[in-house]
């Protein structure tokens, strides 16, 4: 039996084809652009992910040389929070807005004024923020009147791949969670918010867990794939949820981090755990009956990126960390904040600006490079403090994943900055794979997705924290000074 898992990415359609056993026989991708028509506008045409989908498909299959009629299940993950709106013939009515569009700053305070911010935060475990799906309707009902007068579907990236491939409107719980328009704890759609904001409660697609059959490939679509018809589509996950399937991160205790251009602090909860001011995202789980907790940081690896692009263009990463991993933790007095593109765990500021604070004439390149390593993990250790604050039970694990993850000297701070174990896994596909085991479970090869990630995910190196950590300990205090102290300067 052999299982696909599909990714809506932002910049490309991802499709992977793994065996009954979790082993992954090949991945096939394509990449696709999005528009930004105006300043903080995001968007993009979804028959850009349904062409990709079908591209994806028809080449995994083709270079592996799997027999397709032993293809037992399909799983969805892609990009979260974006708006698909279509009329009552399933036609789109306008290109998606996407996670990244920043224009709804406006519906966002509508949204608190109408359901008070603290409901808010109650009902959905989240504040409204210019990312998730739900102040986006509020900009197309208030801007496009004449478009919302037409919808009669309400759809995310990854659920409009479903409609295509089976003609069901469905959603997983992960996913509906992250468009703020859930009731956290009873993992369905609120009534309460879809009445204050004038959402028709029928024009959202019924909910199902990640495991969960929604529908099954169309005849018609299942000829043009090359598959055989009735091949059952599962409910999947946001990519978030859905990649830390592919970790592992299933239980509570463990942590999935991953350090890419953005960071992402992920923690499983057995129940709603929600952070009273709304500074970390909590979410269902896209494993059944699981929720967690979600921090994130808007420049994580995109800081050394950045720092090295700027100081040192062309310079390898090994080169570039080398030197740093002379200098000593502190780096002598000097800090980074890493707020290059504004922040948003644990502080939800636009207006926030990165810095090197404390930097003397006896600093040289190497110790801005170690600055730069230690700041993103006083970051990243933020929303693993709110965590603690919001009652999560004690961390045991952090599985790190992403560009970062490569490096030795990252993530030994990383270990000595947590004060917990690093470790690193056998699977980079991330979000396809969960996707992928998801279906996997759902079809009944595995009794659990933590039986389906115990069967087929493994710890392949461990780092854990060392003789430094009593010195970033001190520090720590420090770094979490610097960004109120400096606020009214970004500000102003």
């Amino acid at each position: 039996m052999y299982f696909i898992g599909i990714d809506t990415s932002t910049t490309a359609t991802k499709a992977l084809l793994m065996n009954e056993s979790g082993r992954v026989l090949g991945v096939a991708s394509n990449e696709y652009p999005y528009e930004i028509p105006q300043p903080l506008w995001s968007e993009q045409d979804p028959a850009l992910w349904w062409l990709a989908t079908g591209q994806s498909i028809r080449q995994v299959v083709a270079q592996t040389g799997v027999d397709a009629t032993l293809i037992r299940g399909i799983g969805l993950t892609g990009q979260m929070h974006g708006l698909v709106l279509l009329n009552e013939k399933g036609e789109v009515l306008r290109p998606s807005i996407l996670w990244n569009d920043q224009r709804t700053s406006l519906q966002c305070d509508a949204i608190r004024a109408r359901l008070g911010r603290e409901r808010l935060i109650q009902i959905t475990g989240n504040d409204a923020l210019t990312g998730f799906t739900a102040p986006k309707i509020l900009w197309v009902q208030e801007n496009e009147p004449e478009i919302w007068k037409r919808v009669r579907h309400i759809l995310l990236p990854k659920d409009y791949v479903r409609y295509k491939l089976t003609g069901e409107f469905a959603i997983d719980r992960a996913d509906g969670a992250g468009t703020i328009l859930f009731d956290l704890a009873k993992r369905d759609w609120s009534p309460e918010v879809l009445a204050a904001l004038d959402i028709p409660a029928e024009y959202l697609p019924k909910t199902y867990e990640g495991t969960d059959a929604t529908g099954a490939l169309l005849p018609s679509v299942a000829n043009d794939l090359g598959l055989p018809a009735g091949i059952p589509v599962f409910g999947g996950g946001g990519d978030q949820a859905a990649s830390a399937v592919g970790t592992g991160a299933v239980r509570a205790g463990v942590v999935s981090l991953s350090l890419g251009t953005s960071g992402v602090v992920f923690a499983t909860t057995d129940a709603p755990v929600i952070e009273p001011d709304g500074r970390l995202h909590a979410f269902c789980h896209s494993v059944p009956g699981k929720w967690h907790l979600m921090g994130v940081m808007l420049s994580a690896a995109g800081s050394l990126r950045w720092h090295r692009d700027t100081f040192a263009p062309g310079m390898d990463y090994d080169t570039l960390l080398k030197p740093a991993a002379a200098i000593p933790p502190g780096s002598d007095g000097l800090f980074f904040l890493p707020y290059l593109s504004g922040e948003r765990t644990p502080h939800p500021d636009p207006l926030a600006r990165a810095a090197f604070v404390g930097l003397t004439v006896r600093h040289e390149f190497p110790h801005l490079t170690r600055a730069v390593l230690e700041g993103v993990s006083f970051g990243l250790r933020d929303s693993f403090e709110l965590m603690k604050s919001a009652g999560l039970a004690n961390i045991t694990q952090v599985r790190v994943t992403g560009g970062g993850a490569r490096s030795p000297l990252w993530r030994q701070i990383l270990a000595d900055v947590f004060g917990a174990e690093i470790v690193t896994v056998n699977t980079t596909e991330g979000a396809a794979y969960g996707a992928a085991l998801l279906a996997a479970t759902g079809a009944g090869v595995f009794d659990s997705v933590e039986s389906a990630c115990d069967a087929t995910i493994q710890i392949i190196g461990a780092t854990r924290p060392g003789k430094d950590q009593a010195i970033y300990e001190k520090l720590y205090p420090l770094y979490r000074d610097l960004y109120p102290a400096l606020t009214p300067t970004f500000h102003a």
